[in-house]
């Protein structure tokens, strides 16, 4: 427990949040045209669970950026571009790859894909870099 007192929980809170926002604006704004195509989603439907979706969303976050901080921690990165390092890796090994594998097994289109994985490599590398800087 005594490694918990080495974390800046407001860090994680704005990388948390940074998240979400970043989520709500990739997936409504920038790409919401063809994420909806892909997805089978049409404008102007009523989205049912928004609210536990939202929720798990950010929750998810909190997980990632707390999971996040302590590999930042055993690393030793404290500058932005470490932070941003390991937010990379971070991504190619833990989100990109089984991504992409999934992709693979479902048949999904690999423009999706990269929407996807383009979503969290920049989350992860914003909160790579919010994570070793602020601490």
């Amino acid at each position: 427990m005594h490694h918990l007192m080495n974390f800046n929980w407001w860090a994680i809170l704005v990388a948390t949040l940074v998240q979400f926002f970043l989520g709500a604006l990739w997936y409504s704004f920038l790409f919401a045209k063809p994420w909806m195509a892909l997805t089978g989603h049409t404008k102007g439907d009523k989205p049912t669970g928004i609210v536990f979706a939202m929720s798990s969303s950010f929750i998810g976050g909190l997980i990632l950026s707390f999971i996040l901080d302590h590999v930042i921690y055993w690393s030793g990165a404290n500058t932005i571009h470490r932070g941003g390092f390991v937010g990379f890796i971070c991504w190619l090994g833990f989100m990109a790859a089984p991504l992409f594998a999934e992709t693979n097994y479902e048949k999904r289109p690999y423009k999706l894909f990269a929407i996807n994985s383009g979503y969290w490599l920049v989350s992860m590398l914003i909160s790579g870099m919010i994570l070793a800087v602020w601490r």
